[in-house]
Parts: structure tokens; C-alpha cells; sequence
């Protein structure tokens, strides 16, 4: 392909696709199909078909009313149809002229005046009738399908498609020996017109199951090789010594470890003992005390004379948990002359200053903060563990960014990541196969269950007197605003007009707001008013979804909760029954204009009142929404698959599991080739 300024228009738009090499053009498969290779008679045609006629243009005319069209009459010898253009060229019409012999392919309507097609697919009848279904593929702007589908049959034609997969995998995958790569491609962008479409269509014919395998087996071949690469490398050996830092801190704490997060400390600092890099993902649903386990793996590595650094999403989140580790750490490190570090955007220049080199001089033995943990300037001295909370909500780059940071020193860092989102078990499978998996499945003692209603917008005002009751009771509420169609504008509106409704319906209660447009001193102040007990309703957007501990906040009412997706919604609900007040967690929702809800916003909401286990709800999150929501940016590198699907795939994924590291073992030179082509230089994403 020509590079510089002589690209086309088609050739920037395949690229902006990354349709670059011929094998990516040859796994360009059709979004459908359309029958082109039958005719059929209007007089044998049904209402409401999508048909293809070859009829004789019989009038062709302009007409004015209700609006400009060009009207096109043809007749078939059976029957007459009218094919009508609302926008059209000229050549078009000069085409469409009278006398001339045409197909035209579109879906029939039956008017009270006949036949007609509204936008046809017209073109001249001479020449054979194509032999295979005609594909219809997924474009951009600029890209028009006649050219997409030339290139993709060139591409074919030169591709390298010859077999990566040893022949005693195919009968254990479920594979059938004869739909090989280039029968199963060529098939699958022309089938024949006797395939039957539904096949194609819930990917169940033998040449999608091919497809779906070997993708399968490039992800988990690039995952596996991601991590004996990472197995290969050396990092710092964090030994947990006898009566060392992590021992001072257990004591010191003012509440006992669950047996759940007992045996979690324990899988982690068996890794940090290593001088293999931990790549370990700690999930625990929301409240069930993963903040303690970081500071206890902070500890070990302190203790072991290096820095550890903790990145968080949203300056409240960091700011939460840099209060929670100075006040268990910084008595302990003081003695040693060390202390706990604050890293965020919005901090005044003298005082990054003064925390920069505290960082670079390694006084500085914990450092906490957002992204700004990761930015240029920042020099650790001795930096061995890195924790990342809520790591979905961090791009790729990121987190790449942060491991560099860590390996300029010489060594590979730990790697800790936490998430409030339990991952479903497919899903630690396929996107996950490279990380060790550390699961806190306990609640702590004292944490309440959450009674979640769901209640109609028409009913605020009884959600109001249910305020009132819990305020009388000394209690405390979070309402929350959502994020309307991705603009931070309206979201405004919405929260500024709810916060001065329920001042209003409230006299006499402070009612506070928080957003994310607020400058940062102003969030601290309002958050710091609702956790000392002197406001007692907080109207926030989402900026309040993790981090935040109120345990005397009993009650959360999610305004608009059809607009959330499932993680979110368990993640605001998690912000009550965090103490021994019973608490509740009211959705309101708002039926559209006919009167009902979507049925995606159905099922979240049914799952929210019938589950409140983390588990459950990230594995009903995957089949609804599939698995872009828990991978966050991790898609931002790594493709999302394409073909396979997760939840209808599950039982493919485990075979698929199973061949992989036998394949890497024993067949090394078709692996790597196997994942150069379906993934080229994607798979570097994978070790993020």
C-alpha cells in the first residue's frame, strides 16, 4: 500500500479500521449477508420480504409532494412495483431510465396502489447472477463496500492461511478436520446460496467454531507467554521478616483480619518473597477490607528498606486511602524517619515540591495519589511495589508507564491490583489467564446487609419521608445524580436541581453537592462536612462511587438507576451498610415515554433487588453487557474478541485453556506464528 500523501480515501479508511496486512483483511468477516444469487417473481413475492426483482423500467419521473423523489415504475411480467428515491443523482436517474432492464433488492411493501420499494439496490440485469451469497461488512466513513469487498477477495487470494494448529488439537477443541483457516475464511466471506443463514448468524456452523477456536487460542498463548516472560525477569526478594513492620502494623490495628483476608495476606507476601515480579489481582466485593491488605503488603516491602506507591482513580478515592494508611502507618514509620507521601494533581507547586523530594529521596517510604504518581518528574529511589486500586479505570498506557517507572531502577516491579468488581470466572480466564487471582470472599464483621428497593420517579415524594425518618434518626443520606448521556453539562443541572429540591422539601437540614467540576478544596470541605456528621444529605454525581466510608450513612437513593450499569449501581450501594444501622438502597427509575423500561435496564435492576453478592452481579453484568465493562482500558490495546463470546463460549474456552501451554511446549514455532497473526504487535497490551 502507498504510504505518505498518495494514500486514497479507501486506503486511509482501511488503515483507520487497522486493516493493515492481508491476514487482517482476511479476518474482516461480513456483519450479514444479502441474496443476490436468486430472482424472484413479484407475483410469487410476500409482504414485508427482502427480495431481488429483474423487471423492465416502465415511467420514471420526479415528484413534488409529500416531497422531492424520484419515482421509478417497473414491471416483472408477473406484476408492477414502484421504487421510490427520497435522495438521488442524476447518473441515477439516467440509469433507472425508460426501457431499461434492471434488479432491484430492498423489501417489499404492499400499498393499497401495489407494490413499491422504498431505496432500492439497483443495478443493471445484464451478466451472470453471483454464485455466493454477496457479504456486507463493517466500513467507515470514505470506505464504500464495493471496494471493501475487492480488497478483502485480493487479500484472500494472497494471505498466508496454511494451518498454525497441530492436527491432535482438532478432535479435543471439537474441531472438524476438513473446515481448515482458508476454507473456513473463503467460506465465510462468500458462503454458497444454499448455506443456511441461521448457522451463520448464532455462529454455531462448523467454520465459526474454527474461528472462534483459534482465537480463543491466540489470546491465551499470548497471555501464557506474557507471563513466563514475566516469570524470567528478576525482582527485589520482600521477605517477611518475625516482628518486622507488617507484624508492628497487625498489632497496632484497631479490629481483627476475617480468616478471608488472612489467607490473602499470606498468598501476596509468599509472593513478594520471590524474586519473581508479583502480577496479582485482589478482588473482594465492596467493603470487605482490601485497603488493609495494600498497607500490609506496603509493610513488607517498607520493611525490606524500598518504596511502594499506591494510584487511584479519583482524588477522593486516593485521599481516602492516604488518610486510612497515614493513620495506621505513620506512627510506626516515624521512628525510622519515614513517612507517607501525597501525589496528586491539584496539589500547589511548593508542596509537590517538597513531596517530590521526599519521593527521589526515599524519606518518602509509601507514596499515595492519582495518575500524578506516574508523571515524568516524579524519581523514585527505590520503588519495588506498585499497588493499583480499581486498576479497570486506568488506561493501558498507564499502567505500562508505571511498571517503566519501576524497571528505570533496574528491576521489575510487584505488581498489586485491586478491584471492588469481581471478575466472572470466564473472564479471569481468557483477559485475565496471565494474573494470579486473590479473592476476599468474607465481609468483616459489623457490615449490615442492604435492603435495595425499587420505586418509581412518580413516588418521590415517599422517598423524601423516608429521608425525613432516617434524618430524625440521626442518620445520614447519599442521593445520587447520574451522568446524562455523557455530558458533564446537563449532569450538573440535574444535581444542582435536585440539591435545591431537597433543601427546599428539607428546611433546616444542611444539604450539601458534589461534582466533578468543583474545585478540589471545595470537594474536601463538602466531604469532609458529611464525614464529620454536620451534613446530612450529600447530592453527588459519581465522583462518590469508591472510596467513600460513612458508617453512619444509612440510606442511598440512586436517581435514574436505569441509566447506570450493574458494577456502578453495586458500587454506590456499597457506600451504605457500612456500619450497624440497618440500611437501604433505593433505584429510582423513570419509564421512557411509552411507559416501560428497556430490557437491558430491566435486567439490571432485577439483579440488583434479587443479589447483593459481588460475584453474582459481575457474572449477570457479563451477559448483558458482555466483557468491555470489566476490562476497561485493558481494551484500549488488546481487542476485545471478536468472534467468541464468553458466556455461549465458556466450554470451547476450557478445552482451548488446556491446548495452549501443551502447544507452546511442544509446537513453540506455530504458537508464535499462531499469535503474530491473529494479534501482529497487539499482544504487549496483554502484559499491562
Amino acid at each position: 500500500m502507498p504510504s505518505g500523501p498518495a494514500l486514497t480515501e479507501p486506503q486511509k479508511a482501511l488503515l483507520k479500521l487497522g486493516l493493515k496486512r492481508d491476514i487482517d483483511l482476511a479476518l474482516h468477516l461480513p456483519l450479514r449477508y444479502e441474496d443476490e444469487t436468486r430472482i424472484t417473481r413479484l407475483a410469487d413475492a410476500r409482504e414485508g420480504q427482502t427480495v431481488q426483482i429483474e423487471a423492465v423500467v416502465t415511467d420514471n419521473h420526479i415528484a413534488f409532494r409529500p416531497r422531492r423523489q424520484l419515482v421509478v415504475t417497473v414491471d416483472d411480467g408477473s406484476d408492477a412495483c414502484v421504487l421510490r428515491f427520497f435522495s438521488f443523482y442524476p447518473s441515477q436517474q439516467k440509469a433507472l431510465a425508460v426501457g431499461a432492464r434492471i434488479r432491484a433488492r430492498g423489501e417489499l411493501k404492499g400499498g393499497l396502489l401495489g407494490w413499491q420499494m422504498v431505496h432500492p439496490v439497483c443495478r443493471s440485469a445484464a451478466g451472470e447472477l453471483p454464485q455466493a451469497l454477496t457479504p456486507v461488512y463493517p466500513t467507515a466513513a470514505g470506505l464504500p463496500q464495493s471496494y471493501l469487498r475487492k480488497a478483502i477477495l485480493a487479500a484472500l487470494g494472497r494471505a498466508d492461511l496454511s494451518d498454525t494448529l497441530p492436527p491432535p488439537a482438532l478432535g479435543p477443541l471439537g474441531l472438524q478436520p476438513e473446515w481448515d483457516l482458508g476454507r473456513t475464511l473463503r467460506f465465510l466471506h462468500q458462503p454458497g446460496p444454499d448455506t443456511a443463514l441461521a448457522t451463520l448468524e448464532d455462529r454455531s456452523h462448523p467454520a465459526w467454531q474454527r474461528l472462534k477456536a483459534e482465537e480463543l487460542l491466540a489470546q491465551q498463548l499470548s497471555q501464557i507467554e506474557a507471563k513466563r516472560e514475566r516469570d524470567a525477569l528478576r525482582a527485589p526478594a520482600l521477605a517477611a521478616r518475625r516482628g518486622g513492620l507488617h507484624e508492628q502494623l497487625l498489632a497496632a490495628l484497631p479490629f481483627a483480619l476475617t480468616a478471608a483476608q488472612r489467607r490473602v495476606v499470606e498468598e501476596i507476601a509468599a509472593d513478594l518473597g520471590r524474586a519473581v515480579p508479583m502480577h496479582r489481582l485482589l478482588q473482594g466485593d465492596v467493603g470487605s477490607g482490601k485497603t488493609v491488605v495494600a498497607a500490609l503488603a506496603a509493610a513488607v516491602a517498607i520493611d525490606a528498606g524500598w518504596q511502594c506507591a499506591l494510584m487511584a482513580p479519583t482524588e477522593i478515592l486516593a485521599e481516602q486511602h492516604f488518610r486510612k494508611l497515614i493513620g495506621w502507618l505513620e506512627p510506626l514509620l516515624a521512628p525510622r524517619g519515614l513517612r507517607v507521601a501525597w501525589l496528586t494533581g491539584s496539589q500547589r507547586k511548593k508542596e509537590r515540591a517538597q513531596m517530590l523530594a521526599q519521593v527521589a529521596s526515599g524519606e518518602a517510604a509509601l507514596v499515595v495519589g492519582t495518575h500524578a504518581v506516574i508523571q515524568e518528574q516524579v524519581q523514585f529511589q527505590r520503588l519495588a511495589l506498585a499497588i493499583i486500586d480499581e486498576q479497570h479505570r486506568f488506561g493501558v498506557a498507564q499502567r505500562l508507564a508505571l511498571r517503566s517507572k519501576m524497571a528505570e531502577a533496574g528491576h521489575e516491579p510487584h505488581l498489586l491490583m485491586m478491584s471492588a468488581t469481581p471478575i466472572p470466572r470466564t473472564l479471569a480466564m481468557s483477559y485475565y489467564a496471565d494474573l494470579d487471582v486473590s479473592t476476599i470472599d468474607q465481609l468483616p464483621p459489623g457490615r449490615t446487609p442492604v435492603v435495595t428497593k425499587l420505586i418509581s420517579d412518580s413516588r418521590r415524594d415517599e422517598v423524601v419521608e423516608r429521608i425525613r425518618a432516617q434524618l430524625a434518626q440521626g442518620r445520614q443520606v447519599y442521593w445520587v445524580c447520574p451522568l446524562i448521556e455523557e455530558s458533564e453539562a446537563l449532569d450538573l443541572t440535574n444535581a444542582t436541581a435536585t440539591h435545591q429540591a431537597l433543601s427546599q422539601a428539607l428546611p433546616g437540614v444542611l444539604v450539601g453537592l458534589l461534582h466533578s467540576r468543583m474545585p478540589s478544596p471545595e470537594k474536601k470541605a463538602v466531604m469532609a462536612l458529611f464525614e464529620g456528621g454536620q451534613m446530612a444529605v450529600l447530592v453527588s454525581t459519581t465522583v462518590i462511587e469508591v472510596g467513600v466510608d460513612v458508617p453512619n450513612a444509612s440510606l442511598m437513593v440512586i436517581e435514574h438507576a436505569e441509566r447506570f450499569g450493574l458494577s456502578q449501581l453495586h458500587q454506590l450501594r456499597g457506600r451504605v451498610g457500612r456500619g450497624a444501622a440497618a440500611s437501604a438502597c433505593v433505584l429510582l427509575y423513570s419509564p421512557g415515554d411509552n411507559g416501560r423500561l428497556g430490557e437491558t435496564a430491566r435486567s439490571r435492576l432485577k439483579a440488583m433487588v434479587e443479589t447483593a453478592d459481588g460475584f453474582e452481579i459481575a457474572r449477570r453484568d457479563l451477559e448483558i453487557r458482555g466483557p468491555g465493562e470489566f476490562l476497561g482500558a485493558r481494551q484500549s490495546g488488546a481487542p476485545l474478541l471478536r468472534f467468541a463470546d464468553l458466556v455461549a463460549d465458556a466450554a470451547l474456552l476450557e478445552r482451548v485453556r488446556e491446548l495452549a501451554p501443551v502447544m507452546l511446549d511442544r509446537h513453540a514455532e506455530l504458537a508464535r506464528k499462531h499469535v503474530a497473526r491473529w494479534l501482529g504487535g497487539r499482544q504487549d497490551y496483554l502484559k499491562a
